[in-house]
């Protein structure tokens, strides 16, 4: 992958690979299970697509927010764990969901009385 967006702005850098629809959640979901199968934490994110689940941890992988261990069975064993990287974005990552939560309520009576306000 290998794509920085923004290579001179580290707020967009890191934004714009740890804002599209899964990573935060693959994230989240490692927090609690720091070591994982990837059909393990595809059963723990059920909507996420094989496709999709595969691209979010190769882009988590290339940043140093997860490690893929390959284990010699047969079959093959594969595991995602969290790397301290990850573990030092945990406490940011929290207080976001914490805002989120307290937040929402107020975020969605808004959003309801801007569509019921007719636009100029």
């Amino acid at each position: 992958m290998n794509k920085e967006v923004y290579p001179d702005c580290p707020i967009r850098n890191i934004l714009s690979r740890l804002s599209d629809k899964w990573s935060l959640l693959v994230l989240y979901t490692l927090q609690h299970h720091p070591t994982m199968r990837f059909n393990a934490l595809r059963h723990a994110i059920p909507d996420i697509s094989q496709k999709m689940l595969t691209n979010t941890l190769r882009a988590l992988e290339e940043d140093g927010f997860v490690t893929r261990t390959v284990y010699a069975e047969v079959p093959p064993r594969v595991e995602y764990s969290i790397t301290s990287r990850a573990v030092s974005l945990f406490p940011y990552l929290n207080a976001l969901i914490i805002w989120a939560k307290d937040n929402m309520p107020a975020i969605l009576r808004d959003r309801a009385a801007s569509r019921s306000v007719p636009s100029a």
